[in-house]
């Protein structure tokens, strides 16, 4: 993708649509009633889907990441989209942890291997996963494939993954840890003593 001023080269998949322009009120109706579009990118074995958005309108320090794009868990049956985050997934973590950290160190270990490189499948195919709570370890692993893909866009320099997976962030230009990420987690939930 190339930038000149305010145009930007990018491929787009277009759908047509027409919208009479009436009243404002059934405009705006019809408008809200238009259905998203995506990508599917991971299927989830309960039916549910992996899906992205773009651009997804990202906004850092007043500049707009245009290859920026919304990670979703999509459910074909209740039409819902959830836009899951590293918050989330975090939270859903340390639930884990307080039910059973052995388990829970294991399923770090396999969001390890899917941060350094490796496909979601493969690593779901070579370890089987215990959870006593919670999303599926295979709903955590495809989404964040794609959430860390999404923060090496929105932070490059190799900095982008680091924030959720290691817990850093950076204020006046330092690198600080924020003892949130999932490393930290691991690292914790490594101490308790069963």
């Amino acid at each position: 993708m190339r930038k000149k001023g305010n145009i930007y080269e990018h491929s787009i998949d277009l759908k047509n649509i027409s919208i009479k322009n009436a009243s404002r009120d059934n405009f705006i109706e019809k408008l809200e009633k238009i259905p998203y579009r995506g990508y599917t990118v991971e299927n989830i074995s309960d039916g549910r889907k992996i899906v992205i958005t773009k651009p997804g309108g990202k906004n850092i320090f007043g500049a707009i990441k245009i290859e920026d794009y919304m990670v979703w868990i999509y459910n074909p049956v209740k039409k819902t989209l959830w836009r899951i985050s590293h918050k989330d997934i975090y939270k859903d973590l340390e639930d884990k942890g307080r039910n059973n950290p052995e388990d829970t160190v294991k399923i770090i270990c396999g969001l390890e291997r899917v941060y350094k490189g490796e496909e979601p499948e493969n690593v779901l195919k070579e370890n089987e996963y215990n959870y006593t709570c919670g999303e599926k370890p295979e709903v955590l692993f495809k989404a964040y494939k794609w959430i860390w893909g999404q923060e090496d866009i929105n932070y490059p320099k190799g900095f982008g993954r680091r924030m959720s997976y290691e817990g850093l962030t950076k204020k006046n230009n330092e690198t600080i840890k924020t003892g949130e990420g999932i490393l930290d987690l691991k690292n914790k939930f490594k101490k308790v003593k069963l």
